[in-house]
């Protein structure tokens, strides 16, 4: 794999040789002084341009300059998953060398949000000053409202779960538990380490931090909270689920001054008690 300082060196040159890009910025994890480096970062990289129309599209220019990609996908040109942007162009490439670099074409006037960034290229001297905000990816505070919105999310969306399991509809029950439980829990994990740490951190992108900063107890019962296709097992991952959640939306609690409703947990565990018992009867008539 090439080393950044090659990898940048080419982007900035091509750049340079370019009279159409004036200018050159890198976001991400790359420009992020608090990541730690690897070499599976990618290259997340904007090129400013007044006009964007020869460049829309043109894989040509893309594959002349950098290479020939093994993998690459382009978000503006998908009709499934169409991509939600300003107008730019994007290209998402992987490099026979494990390189992954993702380049985009920008036309409008950058506006500066705090997000880390480093200028590489600033062809006319006039890109705006950087008003780096190390805070930028920081864990929020929520709301009491958002805290009680997102327990009550969490307690009542697993009846359906139970359910699903009850009729045997495997995808639904693990779709309804793996994509709205399971955000309820990792968004009350994400208030959780923010009070134990001030809310002076960020978990990363998908919660890929929660190792180092949950309590290793609690990080192995988040581990237990997937499941395989066994029925059993998946009642065993909505129990710890529900164990997890309760321990840390207790403290997020606290650290708010409000009260966690046990009402509602106790009314869903219930539920879920009933359901599962109903299931082994069922179970047991075969």
């Amino acid at each position: 794999m090439r080393s950044e300082k090659e990898v940048l060196d080419l982007i900035i040159d091509i750049a340079h040789k370019d009279e159409r890009i004036r200018a050159v910025l890198m976001d991400g994890s790359r420009a992020d002084p608090d990541v730690k480096k690897d070499i599976y970062q990618d290259y997340d990289i904007k090129y400013f341009v007044k006009d964007i129309t020869p460049f829309y599209d043109n894989t040509e220019w893309v594959k002349k300059h950098f290479g020939d990609p093994i993998i690459m996908q382009m978000p503006e040109n998908m009709d499934l998953l169409p991509p939600s942007g300003n107008g730019h162009f994007c290209w998402l490439m992987i490099f026979d060398d494990g390189t992954r670099i993702d380049l985009s074409i920008e036309f409008e006037e950058y506006i500066d949000d705090g997000e880390p960034v480093i200028l590489l290229l600033d062809k006319d001297g006039t890109f705006p000053k950087l008003n780096i905000n190390k805070n930028y990816w920081h864990i929020k505070p929520p709301s009491p409202r958002h805290f009680f919105e997102c327990c009550n999310e969490f307690w009542w969306c697993l009846n359906n779960v139970a359910k699903g399991i009850a009729r045997d509809e495997l995808p639904y029950a693990m779709s309804m538990f793996n994509r709205i439980v399971r955000d309820m829990l990792e968004k009350m994990i994400e208030w959780y380490i923010g009070v134990n740490y001030d809310f002076s951190i960020t978990t990363g992108k998908m919660g890929k931090y929660y190792k180092k900063y949950l309590p290793e107890i609690l990080y192995e019962k988040y581990t237990k909270t997937y499941s395989d296709g066994n029925y059993e097992n998946l009642w065993n991952s909505i129990y710890t689920a529900c164990e997890l959640f309760h321990i840390i939306a207790e403290r997020v609690a606290e650290y708010l001054s409000v009260s966690y409703n046990q009402h509602e947990e106790d009314g869903m565990i219930k539920y879920l008690n009933m359901v599962k018992t109903d299931c082994n009867l069922l179970l047991e008539d075969y």
